[in-house]
């Protein structure tokens, strides 16, 4: 399957990707059971991953140079499909007030989270192409902007400020990989965050929920705001050390909503308790100091494309991850981030799942770089 690199997938790496991918598939089973149709989640559930892993392990077979060839198309194509949201139905698929998906009728597809790896990978593209610009001036960080806002705006639309915030911040670090001055960065990074403040300070449902949430006493406030923190934290409390019991959770119930999407470490932290929380940390820890160790080494072989790709998919996981996580401890208020590979959600699984296998087609092309410098020694 890999003679033409000589080289196969990293057993570790891969082990623990395709663990954390079953733990999820388990775990968002469990916490969907409030659900009457808890089985079709399951199986559906399961579908994506089928789907996910076919596509991943023929991703290993495809040379990175590919994906560089072909990132100003794919960009272009998740432009499209971003747009095409806001067509009416039954196109366009609405929910909860927002517009973020497309009905494929089988299931429905969210373009946004193809824009978190298609930014990555013209990203990539465009800081080779433009280099001395992005580096060492403004001039190059307009580009750049233009880009980003070209997604952002669309994302924005959509009213998904999780993505945008994603794609912007992933964008933002490969710049900095790439080298270019801590000055204009600064200016740039100041620049939109005094964007963000005062679209947050207009828009009365996220100002409204912002203050609520860093309101002195979080218990007394009886808001709708930040219900869900509240029983996140308190399933996690139940669940000390060792947890309830697979299944065995009660906050699914009515109490904790989106328990198998956005919410499902608070499960983790009911029914698997602190150990459940830790083996995810240990295991995206892993995955997430493995890939930018793929990165740099991509680096150390001048082959830069591959090292940008590398430190822009681990920039992304790690900040969905985090993110996520806080946001299940209480740390910050709750936004529609999902937990990579765990959470129920066939876009996200089958991008994040696209992604990783790119780390490995890296690692896989790192090694025979380096097997060939040394047969020449």
């Amino acid at each position: 399957m890999f003679e033409k690199t000589g080289q196969y997938p990293n057993k570790n790496l891969l082990t623990t990707i395709l663990v954390l991918i079953i733990f999820g598939w388990i775990l968002s089973f469990s916490a969907s059971l409030a659900h009457f149709n808890s089985y079709a989640y399951f199986i559906k559930q399961g579908f994506f991953i089928i789907l996910g892993i076919s596509i991943g392990f023929s991703i290993l077979k495809i040379p990175i140079s590919f994906f560089k060839k072909y990132s100003v198309w794919f960009f272009g194509l998740s432009l499209v499909l971003l747009a095409l949201v806001f067509l009416p139905s039954p196109i366009g698929h609405e929910a909860n007030g927002s517009r973020r998906w497309i009905n494929f009728v089988v299931f429905k597809f969210q373009p946004s989270e193809m824009m978190k790896l298609a930014m990555i990978l013209f990203m990539a593209g465009f800081l080779i192409r433009q280099e001395k610009q992005v580096t060492n001036s403004l001039k190059g960080l307009g580009k750049t902007l233009l880009i980003v806002a070209s997604s952002a705006i669309l994302t924005m639309l959509e009213t998904d400020f999780g993505a945008t915030i994603i794609i912007t911040i992933t964008a933002l670090s490969m710049l900095f990989v790439a080298g270019t001055f801590i000055k204009e960065l600064i200016i740039t990074i100041a620049t939109i965050l005094i964007a963000a403040v005062v679209y947050i300070w207009f828009d009365s449902v996220r100002s409204k929920r912002l203050f609520e949430f860093w309101q002195t006493n979080l218990w007394l406030n009886d808001s709708d705001k930040v219900h869900q923190t509240k029983q996140a934290l308190i399933g996690i409390a139940r669940g000390d050390w060792s947890g309830t019991g697979l299944g065995a959770g009660i906050q699914k119930y009515t109490k904790l909503p989106e328990p198998h999407t956005d919410m499902v470490f608070a499960i983790i932290g009911e029914e698997l308790g602190i150990i459940g929380m830790l083996f995810v940390l240990f295991c995206f820890t892993y995955i997430i100091g493995k890939g930018f160790d793929i990165g740099r080494e991509a680096l150390k072989h001048g082959r830069k494309y591959s090292s940008y790709v590398a430190f822009g998919v681990c920039s992304w996981f790690a900040m969905q991850t985090g993110v996520n996580i806080a946001m299940n401890l209480g740390l910050m208020p709750i936004k529609g981030f999902t937990l990579p590979l765990i959470s129920y959600g066939g876009s996200s699984l089958i991008f994040s799942i696209i992604a990783l296998a790119l780390i490995l087609r890296i690692d896989m092309e790192n090694r025979a770089t380096y097997n060939k410098q040394q047969n020449y020694v």
